[in-house]
């Protein structure tokens, strides 16, 4: 008896459920975002170019690293790669805010095709200066490049407990 009645509850359910879900998709509101709209936006919501980013995460990282003086050249190789990629990122926003308007769906597929390509290429331009300069860190530094990479944050703020 109780199997009959979960045959029956188990599917109303799911398709109450799906439905909820495919009514929110479909009827959902299909006009154009917020960052498309012809409304301004807040100075506080502005973004920030790559470029800008960039140069916050490399003096971030630098007051965190504590680069010795051994390893400025292989710090250096590594910043110029950074800030050669944050302008290559720059470039191709700057080509797709421009286009945009008269891109088709297929187009904006093909865009962001292009945008996946080139963050990979920059990855891969990356990796090889980043690696000598790991190499290069003491332990400690080492300690709080991963911590950076696993969290975000240089794992020097923590509270004792």
């Amino acid at each position: 008896m109780k199997r009959r009645v979960y045959q029956i509850i188990f599917p109303v359910a799911l398709v109450v459920v799906m439905a909820t879900f495919l009514s929110t998709i479909f009827l959902a509101d299909a006009n154009p975002s917020y960052a498309a709209s012809a409304k301004k936006k807040s100075p506080a919501v502005a973004r920030t170019s790559a470029v800008e980013h960039t140069e916050a995460r490399i003096k971030q990282l630098q007051g965190s690293l504590n680069i010795t003086e051994s390893q400025e050249v292989l710090w250096s190789n590594l910043t110029q790669v950074m800030r050669e990629n944050a302008k290559e990122m720059d470039a191709l926003i700057k080509e797709r805010s421009e286009s945009s308007k008269s891109m088709n769906a297929v187009e904006h597929m093909k865009f962001h095709g292009q945008n996946t390509e080139a963050h990979l290429n920059q990855m891969k331009r990356l990796i090889p200066p980043f690696e000598a300069l790991y190499d290069s860190m003491t332990d400690e530094q080492k300690k709080i490049t991963d911590t950076i990479f696993k969290t975000g944050k240089d794992g020097r703020n923590k509270k004792k407990k």
